[in-house]
């Protein structure tokens, strides 16, 4: 029963990497509000990634749901009173947004609109939009990095579908005056992050003396952020940003991907014959850079996991059987 000085927070996509993250730092330490975690366990989503904390702690709770399912999400919050919105629920993977768009485009686009329309109905409720830097488009090297006000320009299914959902976020404060604040994040690192992703590929590749496939040459720039430290700023944001702003994160961490390739492979103790470049992918961006003086300024957040704590910290994690 929700009491009447208590805060109600809804975490969508919180079985996910950053979400599952998000639920065992923030929402685990944050008692003072109640959370109830939404999921549709896909592929991308496990309950073993929240399982515990929300076994131990009486106020998250866990609720299997489809962000695409209207009936579902109208039932859902006519039944809790929600302060508050935070959707970390999209499909992330450049390369599978490349082989069926359809899918990203009713997950991160109309789920975001489902999740927009039934929030707007609340009185006092804040939304708050978990985007990502690939909305701006790809930079060349010796750019300025991007900032809030960086034209939008998305170069993959993927990029395109959070631009829509972003530019949705936006209509809403704008046309209906709705409590709204974006985020926008680089590339995120840390344990729970499925295999299909760079890191996580290569540190299970390099475990398992299989090769470590790299895209091209592997020069393509990407700037790093710990996952902790962006959760860190979603809640600031969630918190203390100003409604209809965006705010951007990054780990002033730009690293060529066969670096980090060529980090693990050392961490590890493994040869760099383990590498092998592939064919390219299509449309792949060459680089990119966040310039979070903003969210430094207003928020005063800034990245604190260095790259090599957290290397450490998620090399150790996929090495020790995943956290078990």
């Amino acid at each position: 029963m929700q009491n009447n000085n208590e805060k109600l927070i809804l975490i969508t996509g919180g079985a996910g990497f950053i979400g599952s993250n998000f639920v065992n730092t923030i929402c685990k330490r944050e008692s003072a509000y109640r959370f109830i975690i939404l999921d549709a366990l896909t592929y991308a989503g496990d309950y073993k990634n929240i399982g515990k904390v929300i076994d131990s702690c009486e106020h998250i709770s866990f609720v299997k749901g489809d962000i695409r399912d209207t009936v579902f999400l109208e039932k859902l919050f006519n039944e809790n009173d929600f302060n508050g919105v935070l959707n970390f629920a999209a499909e992330s993977h450049v390369d599978n947004s490349i082989e069926n768009p359809n899918i990203f485009v009713e997950t991160n686009v109309l789920g975001t609109l489902n999740l927009l329309n039934v929030s707007r109905k609340k009185d006092n409720l804040r939304f708050l939009q978990v985007s990502t830097d690939e909305v701006y488009g790809s930079l060349n090297e010796g750019d300025p990095s991007f900032t809030e006000d960086s034209q939008i320009s998305p170069n993959s299914p993927y990029s395109a579908s959070k631009a829509s959902a972003d530019h949705l976020v936006r209509s809403y404060f704008e046309t209906y005056g709705m409590d709204v604040v974006t985020t926008r994040c680089s590339n995120n690192y840390g344990p729970r992050q499925l295999k299909e992703k760079l890191i996580p590929l290569m540190i299970n590749n390099a475990l398992k003396n299989i090769s470590l496939p790299v895209y091209g040459d592997g020069k393509n720039i990407r700037d790093w952020i710990y996952v902790d430290d962006h959760n860190e700023g979603v809640w600031l944001a969630f918190l203390k940003g100003e409604s209809g702003h965006v705010y951007n994160f990054g780990g002033d961490c730009e690293k060529r991907n066969i670096d980090i390739v060529k980090y693990i492979l050392n961490s590890l103790g493994k040869e760099e014959s383990l590498i092998s470049f592939v064919e390219d992918r299509l449309g792949h961006d060459w680089r990119y850079s966040i310039d979070f003086s903003k969210s430094k300024n207003i928020l005063n957040w800034e990245p604190r996991v260095s790259f090599l704590d957290g290397m450490k910290k998620t090399i150790d994690w996929y090495r020790d059987g995943e956290g078990k």
